[in-house]
């Protein structure tokens, strides 16, 4: 091979591993964003990538958590204080309440989020429809049927 195709793998992998650092940066710019998924479509995630989930036994609207004690540490509200998200989203739709246990939490057209201690890493989807409840925000899961 010759110094001049070897410098240009050298720009190509250079080049590709910039965008890969933009990519995951852009990730973090946003405290809320998408993910997409096969079966699900694009859902709402956090600044690292976890999904976020909002549980149906919440009362819609009012941003008003149902999930305390034992529930929230498998279910760890979610909260940004500031809440900044990709274009296509309006920033009003988000806001943040004062749980009972005098901790933040960040809502979603009133509906509180939350993350899954099961999801171990980003995109991770398993608290999906967990016991007929908890979903993600997404165009087929949100707004919510209440049983």
């Amino acid at each position: 091979m010759s110094i001049k195709s070897e410098i240009c793998i050298l720009v190509l992998a250079v080049t590709m591993l910039a965008g890969a650092a933009v990519a995951a940066e852009k990730m973090n710019e946003y405290s809320v964003n998408l993910a997409t998924n096969n079966t699900l479509g694009s859902y709402l995630v956090n600044q690292t990538g976890f999904t976020l989930y909002y549980f149906n036994n919440d009362a819609p609207g009012n941003g008003t958590s149902t999930c305390s004690g034992k529930c929230s540490e498998i279910w760890p509200p979610f909260y940004a204080e500031k809440i900044s998200v990709p274009q296509g989203f309006n920033t009003t739709d988000f806001t943040n309440a004062t749980r009972a246990d005098g901790n933040e939490q960040t809502a979603f057209k009133g509906w509180p989020l939350y993350t899954y201690s099961k999801d171990t890493k980003a995109k991770d989807i398993k608290g999906q429809g967990f016991n007929g409840l908890w979903f993600v925000i997404n165009n087929t899961y949100f707004p919510p049927m209440k049983p």
